[in-house]
């Protein structure tokens, strides 16, 4: 049976690539492979949680939810909304989900119309096209400028009739952009003008350096629920370290957006794992480990990132987030080569920037016709400065060391 031309128009994440190839490695050599490839903390999260999940368990606790979730997990989000985001809602418009990935695929399948376009920075995380064309949307991109703040021009001038959702990250993987008020009210003020709906996927939330983070959503408190646009996706994976239990939420703008979603969960996943949602109380209860799991990525930034640098492959810190883009093109290869030839000789797997910037052709019925990518993404790496302290030291001084046995830097 062939796949059909949505599925064959979808391209497979460059992350997953990197993860196999660094696994062949590890098999053929025996040798363990420096991973800055993926975004995995070296901490991990409160021990609560797990007593928390074993509790719920042990007591039974293990039937169906409401498909928005626990009430009074809902409850406990809606005030840390209110306190560290400045989103005011009733938790009626709260939907939690099995991981952040989750709740947005089901937030863009309430909003798709056939035919309609979504607005994706030049550079973004793969798995935002993956679902957007899974959703049904066609993806239409827009630009950064040099610190890879969103290009307002760029947006007027790519959008079109048929626009009618963008895109927000804030801070920005893979790129560790993070937004100013000014900013945001600038791309809040576009999407009114346009009509579109906006997506803000604030994962990062937690994990500001320079300034504050801000969310989008809370420049629209003051407003009636009918007249706002913003829709707000949040997770427990990157602030709490709980990748693996897979616990995020939606907060949609307004009832006619969670009728929308509601009915998704239904069909999707009928309701969020129980247990992993009594963990999740637990986590919002261990209040200050966030800021404590944000200044251990502080240090890893400020320890190891200037020598990247000063060796000319960063413009400047990233502001936010765990990822930094790394500007190789001085090494005289492509990001493709670069990152295969630097997980063969020196065993450091990192991503191709390439992966970041894929942009899918696509003809009337949504099949694929060609796959371009953005120029500037071909010569960029990325890397993950969550990691272990010394597994961070060890990758970039092999990374240094690599281009500077070829005169690159």
């Amino acid at each position: 049976m062939s796949h059909s031309p949505v599925a064959r128009a979808i391209p497979s994440s460059s992350l997953h690539e990197i993860f196999r190839a660094a696994d062949v490695r590890e098999q053929s050599t025996g040798t363990p492979v420096i991973r800055l490839h993926v975004g995995e903390p070296y901490f991990t999260p409160p021990p609560e949680v797990a007593d928390a999940i074993a509790e719920a368990q042990r007591a039974g606790r293990t039937s169906y939810t409401d498909v928005e979730g626990l009430p009074e997990l809902r409850r406990a989000l809606a005030a840390k909304l209110e306190l560290e985001n400045g989103i005011e809602t009733p938790i009626s418009r709260i939907f939690v989900t099995p991981g952040s990935c989750q709740g947005l695929q089901a937030l863009l399948f309430s909003m798709a119309e056939p035919g309609t376009e979504i607005l994706l920075p030049d550079l973004h995380w793969p798995i935002h096209v993956q679902q957007s064309l899974i959703a049904g949307l066609r993806p239409v991109f827009y630009g950064l400028d040099e610190h890879y703040f969103p290009d307002l021009d760029s947006i007027a001038e790519v959008s079109g009739p048929a626009s009618r959702i963008l895109l927000v990250n804030s801070p920005a993987n893979p790129t560790g952009a993070v937004l100013d008020a000014e900013r945001l009210q600038g791309l809040l003020d576009l999407a009114r003008e346009r009509g579109w709906q906006v997506i803000s996927d604030e994962a990062y939330e937690h994990f500001v350096y320079e300034g504050n983070h801000l969310s989008l959503a809370a420049r629209e408190r003051d407003l009636p629920a009918e007249q706002r646009i913003v829709h707000s996706v949040f997770t427990f994976s990157k602030s709490l370290a709980m990748t693996g239990y897979r616990l995020g939420y939606v907060v949609t703008a307004n009832d006619a957006a969670a009728s929308g979603i509601r009915v998704v969960q239904e069909a999707g996943i009928i309701a969020p794992p129980t247990p992993v949602q009594y963990g999740g109380i637990a986590a919002l209860q261990m209040t200050g480990t966030a800021e404590v799991n944000r200044k251990l990525v502080q240090q890893n930034r400020d320890a190891v990132l200037p020598a990247l640098r000063d060796a000319g492959l960063l413009r400047e810190l990233p502001a936010g987030g765990w990822y930094a883009m790394l500007d190789v093109s001085k090494a005289g290869l492509s990001a493709e080569d670069f990152a295969a030839r630097l997980l063969e000789e020196r065993g450091v797997a990192v991503v191709a920037g390439s992966g970041f910037g894929l942009r899918p052709q696509l003809d009337k019925h949504g099949g694929l016709t060609a796959m371009e990518t953005d120029p500037n993404a071909g010569k960029l790496v990325r890397i993950a400065f969550c990691v272990d302290p010394k597994v961070l030291q060890s990758g970039v001084d092999a990374l240094l060391e690599f281009g500077r046995d070829r005169n690159a830097w």
